[in-house]
């Protein structure tokens, strides 16, 4: 192949990238925040899919994520929900490299620390971040380095803010890693809550000047409005800070992406909102109610459910909310006896009780269906021994030290059914009216450790006409809801965000070539 000229490199640097896969190192970006929620996942994952759109071969990567919404890769690792949705966006398949520290809280001081995709132990926040995390960075920058070596862009997702100052010599996900790989930054502000301007100049000072030099400018977020009236002000904060804005991105409703730890239902449905959005295909609604349980996990698994035409899905705290509902799901959780004992306290164990022995239709997910068995021993994440549990299905839960980490498939309520596997609950099935997946059904209750059943498509129809049938309802599932091709469309929805209103030929130039010379901080009143 004849060699590319430098004109040419620069007018298609998208061929230019390609060549990082033959032995150079790709390039790079991190997507930061003036604030958690600010949109770097979103963003991330609109810039992994507009890249592999151009062709080029592209990876997501977040250092240190916490969240209890996470996915178990091909090879058993488990990693961020977040990370395993940019994956898809890039239409890579997920590792651990992509998420090679996830910490997953188990109370207001303490988290299991998850390293390249296996638990290693618990850690309070103060030991973390006196020690542990220093640790982590060689092992964080192995890894970003290995997808550079294999991809030709990785893009990075910070967490929270990098000005974090209190956390800054710990930091392993934000300008620590930035500066370790030597990769440019954008900062993302939130311009929906206000003070999008005071965010940026105020992320950008508090850095020191070795990390202001790697940030490389700004993207704005979630922007309602005329946009001509902005720009008066994007041109101040340049003027300031000397870095430029790479666009501002509409606000868009409904994007179906999975979070970190967001409370929302992506997919066409809403939180705590009764809302259809398609009408139904039979002549009933159906109406779901998931208990918001304390350290609540994986509760995308109800995406696939808000998907359907005709399904209301919303969570609840109250056990008067419980009355209308056609199925009650009790969903995931990083603290089984702990759930257990808030339902107990809020009344909603009581209620749970009485709708199944009315034969009203429930249904337990990983934590959930532990706490429907009839006893749990647990000498691992509580320690509190051995507790009754709600005694709607026939199953005895031992936690055992080893989580539990797998991607089962098979069949059930003769439809094919794929899932993956989080939980440290080994579950003893000693009866019930017939299997279920890993577990069983008892009447109108069911119970299973797989996350993510419920987007198999023929599957989850089969099963809204069991809960329909034993809800008494006229509910129909639409036959051509496809969850895959909704989750397709989504991401595509964030490429197109990213390709109509970033500056993509200056992104493409900075994930190529790095940051900008010349970037200088004209803090207020200066010379």
């Amino acid at each position: 192949m004849a060699q590319e000229s430098a004109r040419e490199r620069e007018e298609n640097p998208v061929n230019g990238r390609r060549r990082a896969a033959g032995g150079a190192v790709g390039g790079g970006l991190l997507v930061a925040g003036t604030t958690s929620d600010a949109g770097k996942s979103v963003v991330t994952a609109g810039i992994c899919r507009w890249l592999v759109r151009q062709g080029v071969s592209v990876a997501p990567f977040k250092a240190q994520n916490m969240s209890l919404n996470s996915f178990v890769t091909r090879e058993g690792a488990e990693i961020g929900r977040a990370q395993a949705m940019q994956a898809a966006a890039a239409r890579v398949e997920p590792t651990a490299l992509m998420n090679p520290v996830l910490l997953k809280p188990g109370s207001d001081r303490s988290s299991q620390v998850v390293l390249l995709g296996k638990p290693v132990g618990e850690l309070s926040a103060r030991g973390y971040h006196s020690g542990r995390q220093e640790q982590l960075l060689g092992t964080v920058t192995d890894c970003l380095a290995e997808l550079r070596r294999t991809h030709d862009a990785v893009i990075c997702e910070g967490a929270g803010s990098p000005a974090e100052i209190n956390l800054r010599r710990t930091d392993i996900v934000n300008m620590g890693i930035a500066r370790a790989a030597r990769i440019p930054v954008v900062v993302v502000g939130d311009i929906d809550r206000g003070g999008v301007f005071a965010s940026f100049f105020g992320t950008t000072a508090l850095l020191s000047q070795e990390d202001q030099a790697l940030v490389a400018g700004y993207l704005v977020n979630k922007f309602r409005g005329d946009v001509t009236l902005l720009e008066p002000g994007l041109e101040m904060l340049r003027g300031l800070t000397g870095r430029a804005t790479y666009g501002v991105l509409p606000y868009a409703h409904g994007l179906g992406i999975d979070e970190e730890d967001g409370l929302r239902v992506s997919l066409r449905g809403a939180v705590r909102e009764s809302v259809v959005v398609a009408p139904p295909a039979g002549e009933d609604i159906l109406r779901v109610a998931v208990c918001a349980v304390p350290l609540m996990s994986n509760f995308t698994d109800v995406d696939a459910l808000a998907a359907e035409p005709g399904v209301v899905v919303r969570f609840v705290d109250r056990p008067e909310e419980l009355a209308d509902a056609d199925l009650v799901v009790l969903p995931g959780t990083r603290g089984t006896v702990r759930a257990l004992a808030w339902l107990r306290e809020r009344g909603l164990a009581d209620a749970v009780v009485r709708r199944a022995a009315e034969g009203r239709p429930v249904l337990g997910i990983c934590g959930g269906f532990q706490m429907l068995g009839e006893r749990i021993e647990d000498e691992v994440e509580s320690r509190a021994g051995t507790v009754d549990g709600l005694g709607l299905l026939p199953v005895r839960v031992r936690f055992a030290v080893e989580k539990t980490l797998a991607r089962p498939s098979g069949e059930a309520l003769g439809e094919p059914v794929e899932g993956y596997e989080i939980h440290h609950g080994v579950a003893e099935v000693a009866g019930g009216d017939e299997e279920f997946l890993d577990g069983c059904r008892a009447g109108a209750v069911w119970g299973t450790h797989w996350h993510g059943s419920l987007e198999s498509d023929g599957f989850r129809r089969a099963f809204l006409r069991e809960v329909a049938r034993a809800a008494g309802r006229r509910f129909v599932p639409a036959p051509d809801t496809r969850f895959g091709a909704l989750r397709e469309e989504q991401l595509d929805r964030l490429g197109d965000l990213i390709e109509e209103h970033a500056d993509t030929k200056a992104l493409l130039r900075l994930i190529e070539e790095g940051v900008p010379e010349g970037l200088r901080f004209v803090p207020p009143g200066a010379p």
